[in-house]
């Protein structure tokens, strides 16, 4: 018996202590393992992996880096599989494009089905979308429809931008950067405790480039193509008990610099690639539209946003409401037609000879100037959720948004026109998940949206030069008021192979709500309506952690097709916009996101999509570079046409919808001693076929367009700096990524080659 005991107590200890060994084995795996991600995509903290949705997002360094150039946020376009953006307004007004689904009007007013949310407020405007991006926490890209939580215009998905919020705990940084073309990023925080009980946060951020961008027409040197954007935020957390908590969010910017810079001719009839006509650094512009000499591409923009949070928590349910408004108001001026077209002819390059327009054949001038003038949008959430860990979970709300603004758009013939836009929705929304075992998870959600608009022209016209001469003539537009309600839902599986791989399927339903476009009034044209588009979704894919914890590999299949798609028809002669539907459109493909820690000095992530989208619309058709101004010419249509030059778009793919999507990083780190490390940081991002316009035109499509960034430093851990040499877009590509096609083959391209140096200093 005495025996029997001894072994059993041997037993015991032989058991604690290989216990201990594997708890030790299993931490120091951890310590060298991938991180938890935790997202807020369903508007609760849950791991990336448990979430039944196709999920990408960017922090640390790799996000850093991307701004450390000055760059705006169409930096993120290519760099998550499926995610593009681009734009014709210069550092505001993106566009975001998801697995295909995008809107390329380019009008203040414009509605975008990629939903962009800053600090759980969405940012509907395509002004308040470009709010500069600075001591941002995380981002979320959240793809396919998200209509239950979200409401409307989340058709393609979602960005999701969370700041660093205040808390108990000093923390502060300093981050300088400076670099060519006089590029200077500054970005500075502090926060920490206030009280007991208030806690606060500051950050703030300054990027400015000098102007490089000669105007050989005007003789002026360094005439634009800088900026000087300054913005800030500032927040107080109060937490007056453990089960309440208010945040309020106050933000503001000021941006002054250049418009996007239109290359005229820069394409050659029969080619897509930039030729003899294009020099990054100089431009021939004639415009004049304000009367002060030569504007140049003036942009300038300001905006201020506050929002209140209050968590309050009980014994099984919290409750949430965010209160915000944001407002924004300014400018952009642009010489669009990218080039000179003179009366008389002049001789204009200065090379003995007279032409009468340059570079290549512009048949007319135009230079065009919107201004947003007093937005204001007001949006309340509330919503209730249950507080617990058990098998079923539940969450439901409602929603309110009220917008207003108007637009003015100054054309040098017509003159002056003015539209008021207001946009009202109301919604009701509920979710609920269930675990109907240990490895299976149900979640199915309903949202029923009210949607109301309504457009009203105001002055129009009154001092343009057609109205004198009798061209054009003062017209009488009634309002126009549309709504409409509409009920979306989503269905979801998730099951968990095992604790580190789980399978999901989703079904989602949601729409992007009617839309109103009065851009034409400008030039006596009608305003338009686009109806409602419908989604319908499914997708399947997988979530893994594998090899220790070292690998992450991630992956989507999705098909989608949308009722009475929404497009807008831009270009023609007079560059018009009008909104238009399609019968249906179509989409399909798939998204691959991967992280490894390949050694203790190795990290790599890569991602890739496959994007295949289809206009199926066997009578829709639109005007395709210039054709209804005679001159149908200008570009190689690959399209059938119509006896009157109109290109028939059935069968092509959605425009700015890029079918392969690859990026990749890496960062490799040499120890400096126990408190450093020397490291090298390389990112880059490529991009597939894409054409730019609705129709499919030689001139217009883009492929094979790549860009690389470099940063190569030391960081000092016990003194918590870093310093490094960084590079973006090192190769110095030249990349076609949008064009103007209305009177010549006009290009816009990406931004050049940065090489600076930035100081970074964190305290505690």
């Amino acid at each position: 018996m005495h025996a029997f005991k001894k072994a059993s107590l041997a037993l015991a200890v032989s058991s604690i202590l290989a216990t201990n060994v594997a708890l030790a084995a299993q931490e120091e795996a951890d310590e060298k393992g991938l991180e938890t991600i935790t997202v807020t995509a369903q508007k609760r903290s849950q791991s990336i992996q448990e979430v039944p949705i196709s999920i990408a997002t960017l922090n640390g360094e790799q996000f850093a880096s991307l701004f450390s150039g000055g760059d705006d946020i169409l930096s993120l376009a290519t760099r998550v599989p499926g995610l593009y953006a681009e734009s014709s307004n210069g550092r505001v007004a993106p566009r975001f494009y998801m697995r295909g689904l995008g809107n390329t009007d380019f009008d203040i007013a414009a509605s975008q089905p990629v939903s962009i949310v800053m600090d759980n407020v969405v940012m509907e405007n395509v002004v308040l979308k470009s709010f500069p991006l600075f001591d941002v926490e995380q981002v979320e890209v959240i793809r396919g429809p998200q209509g239950t939580l979200f409401g409307r215009n989340t058709t393609a998905g979602i960005v999701k931008f969370d700041s660093v919020k205040p808390s108990d705990e000093f923390d502060a940084y300093f981050k300088l950067g400076m670099g060519s073309f006089g590029t200077q990023n500054l970005e500075a925080a502090i926060g920490g405790a206030l009280t007991d009980n208030v806690a606060a946060r500051l950050s703030v951020l300054s990027q400015t480039r000098d102007d490089y961008i000669d105007n050989a027409f005007s003789g002026q040197n360094d005439a634009f193509g800088g900026f000087d954007e300054q913005a800030y935020r500032f927040q107080l957390l109060f937490t007056p008990t453990d089960d309440l908590s208010v945040l309020v969010n106050a933000h503001g910017r000021d941006l002054d610099g250049t418009a996007s810079v239109f290359r005229a001719n820069a394409l050659t009839r029969g080619s897509n690639q930039l030729n003899a006509n294009f020099d990054r650094d100089t431009v021939h512009y004639d415009g004049n539209l304000l009367g002060n000499g030569f504007d140049n591409n003036p942009q300038a923009y300001e905006g201020f946003g506050t929002s209140v949070t209050v968590d309050y928590s009980m014994d099984d349910i919290s409750f949430t409401s965010i209160t915000a408004l944001e407002t924004a108001e300014g400018f952009s001026l642009g010489d669009v037609d990218g080039g000179v077209n003179a009366d008389p002819a002049a001789d204009i390059n200065g090379d003995g000879t007279t032409e009468a327009s340059y570079p290549g054949f512009i048949p007319f001038s135009a230079v065009t100037q919107d201004l947003l003038n007093d937005l204001k949008q007001f949006t309340q959430e509330i919503r209730w959720a249950s507080n617990n860990d058990g098998a079923f979970n539940w969450q439901a709300g409602a929603f309110y948004f009220d917008s207003s603004f108007s637009v003015t758009s100054v054309d040098g013939f017509f003159g002056a026109s003015e539209v008021f836009h207001e946009n009202t929705t109301m919604a009701v929304f509920g979710q609920s998940t269930y675990e109907l075992s240990k490895q299976l998870t149900f979640t199915g959600g309903l949202r029923y949206t009210k949607d109301e608009k309504s457009l009203v022209v105001g002055q129009q016209n009154v001092d343009g030069f057609a109205l004198v001469i009798g061209a054009a003539s003062v017209q009488d537009y009634q309002p126009i008021n549309v709504d409409d309600g509409k009920l979306s839902y989503e269905l979801s599986l998730n099951y968990k192979l095992d604790n580190s791989t789980s399978v999901f399927a989703r079904y989602a339903n949601g729409f992007r709500a009617q839309t109103i476009q009065a851009r034409d009034v400008a030039f006596e044209g009608a305003p338009s309506v686009a109806d409602a588009e419908t989604i319908n979704s499914v997708e399947i894919g997988f979530k893994s952690d594998l090899v220790d914890n070292t690998l992450r590999l991630n992956a989507a299949a999705f098909y989608y097709v949308i009722d009475d798609i929404q497009f807008s028809a831009i270009g023609g002669g007079a560059n018009n916009t009008a909104l238009i539907n399609a019968d249906k459109g179509i989409g399909l493909g798939y998204e691959i996101d991967m992280e490894y820690l390949a050694t203790d000095a190795l990290t790599l992530t890569a991602g890739y999509s496959y994007n295949q989208t289809q206009i199926k619309d066997k009578t829709l058709s639109v005007f395709a570079c210039g054709a209804n101004a005679g001159f149908a010419g200008n570009c190689t249509v690959n399209d059938q046409t119509t006896i009157d030059n109109r290109a028939l778009v059935d069968g092509n793919p959605f425009p700015q919808a890029p079918k392969t999507i690859f990026n990749f990083t890496a960062r490799y780190t040499i120890p400096a001693g126990e408190d450093g490390e020397f490291y090298a940081f390389t990112d880059w991002a490529f991009q597939g076929a894409t054409n730019i316009f609705l129709y499919d035109a030689v001139e217009f499509k883009t492929d094979d367009n790549f860009e690389g960034g470099l940063r190569i430093g030391y960081e000092n851990f016990a003194n918590d700096y870093s310093i490094a040499l960084f590079g973006r877009n090192i190769t110095n590509e030249e990349n076609l990524r949008g064009g103007i096609d209305f009177n010549n083959l006009t290009a816009i391209v990406n931004e050049p080659r940065v090489i600076g140096v930035e100081f970074k200093a964190s305290f505690y």
